[in-house]
């Protein structure tokens, strides 16, 4: 493990691939709020926490499966349309607790061009939030899902095995893929008249 008696141990929360503190520090001499945002294999988590010396705050906060359950999406929790709908949800509810702006906290995720990350802050910022993005390469046919439903649409005539196999979730769930535009728009518009 050790090499040599100049060996420096990082800190516990870094060799588990938790924080990044190099990052961390930055966030807190800044004094700003972030915009979190985490994925996981099944889920989609983003919150508004601000820096405390006891341990951050979590002033607003968005989970991917409370589309499933307040919303009534029928669809995967981990793609892109979620991920979009999980950053609206969380601007809706930053903005009833008085935030204004953010600043966006991947942590050890790559900021890869077209990463599911920018889709989270994208939707918050169609909330109203104010939170820096450059160029990442969003495309709205994405957010929407219409490149699913294109998809689904082919292999539902080339393929169907593959199809039922692939779109098995959606199916269980009683959901065409085909129609995930429009269930896309559906959800959309109970967040913005629920109000989040």
């Amino acid at each position: 493990m050790a090499h040599g008696p100049n060996y420096k141990v990082k800190f516990r929360r870094r060799r588990e691939g938790k924080t990044n503190y190099y990052k961390r520090y930055s966030y807190v001499v800044s004094n700003k709020l972030r915009l979190v945002v985490r994925i996981t294999n099944k889920y989609i988590v983003a919150h508004i926490s601000k820096v405390d010396p006891k341990g951050d705050i979590t002033i607003a906060y968005a989970h991917s499966i409370e589309l499933v359950k307040k919303f009534g999406w029928k669809g995967d929790t981990n793609n892109t349309s979620v991920a979009y709908l999980t950053g609206y949800l969380l601007g809706i509810r930053a903005l009833k607790s008085g935030v204004q702006e953010a600043v966006a906290d991947i942590g050890l995720h790559v900021p890869a061009r077209g990463s599911r990350i920018f889709y989270v802050i994208k939707g918050a910022i169609d909330a109203g939030l104010k939170v820096p993005l450059g160029d990442v390469g969003i495309l709205d046919d994405r957010i929407k899902g219409i490149h699913v439903a294109k998809y689904a649409e082919k292999l539902k005539v080339e393929n169907p095995d593959k199809f039922n196999r692939l779109f098995s979730k959606y199916l269980a769930r009683g959901l065409d893929p085909v129609s995930l535009p429009s269930h896309f728009e559906e959800t959309l518009n109970k967040i913005k008249t629920m109000g989040g």
